[in-house]
């Protein structure tokens, strides 16, 4: 075996030991990886230097959201990109009923990677050329979870994803050392009920779990932001 070859057995086995899966799941997962790994070559997909540790910076970083929302059917990932979390949520979650993951991308290289990648891996996915926003206005079926990782800033993605969390879904927002400053930026504009969970695959890491989201009015003071309310 190979160098790299003995650095990602190693990494992938860190990875499920953070966030245990199925034989069947970690099969799905393996050729996720292989696929990415693949397209990468010719294609930017994940940062280089993160390839050593895709496991554990990609893979598990992606399922540890599961038990944030746990009986969810429905999720829509924006910014899928290359495949996190979507793509590793369908790996996790296509041994459960009726479940579909919504993977939207607006890099037509990118929704062509996922294609093939939802392909390879024989997931519940489907693979939306469109912008985000556009996605949750146009989206008629009842979606569970919205997710998205190192796509926009909180503000951003709360514009984005409104019309699915007014609709009941929930957000899981994977953020970084930057997050108390996103929230208190998205709270100039926003009501946001949200919570703060600690990544288990990065000591800087934050998940951003909003329940609640209601634009606040232009006649309101920008700077009252203790609806915010961190637990």
């Amino acid at each position: 075996m190979s160098g790299q070859g003995l650095d990602l057995a190693a990494d992938k086995a860190r990875a499920l030991a953070l966030t245990p899966v199925s034989r069947e799941t970690e099969k799905r997962l393996d050729s996720l990886v292989e696929v990415l790994l693949l397209w990468q070559q010719r294609q930017n997909l994940i940062a280089p230097s993160t390839i050593p540790k895709v496991w554990t910076r990609h893979v598990a970083d992606s399922l540890q959201l599961l038990p944030l929302a746990a009986g969810a059917k429905i999720w829509a990932d924006f910014g899928s990109g290359g495949g996190f979390p979507g793509i590793a949520l369908a790996c996790a979650l296509a041994e459960q009923a009726k479940t579909m993951v919504h993977l939207i991308e607006s890099v037509g290289k990118k929704a062509a990677f996922l294609s093939e990648a939802v392909r390879a891996t024989g997931t519940n996915a489907i693979v939306h050329h469109m912008r985000a926003e556009d996605f949750a206005k146009s989206c008629a079926e009842p979606i569970d979870v919205v997710t998205a990782r190192a796509v926009a800033p909180l503000k951003t993605l709360c514009d984005q994803a409104l019309p699915l969390i007014a609709k009941g879904a929930i957000g899981l927002f994977s953020k970084g050392q930057d997050v108390d400053a996103e929230l208190t930026e998205a709270a100039k504009y926003w009501t946001i009920q949200a919570t703060k969970v600690p990544s288990v695959t990065s000591p800087d890491g934050q998940i951003v779990v909003i329940r609640g989201l209601a634009k606040r009015k232009l006649t309101q003071n920008r700077h009252q932001n203790s609806r915010f309310r961190p637990k």
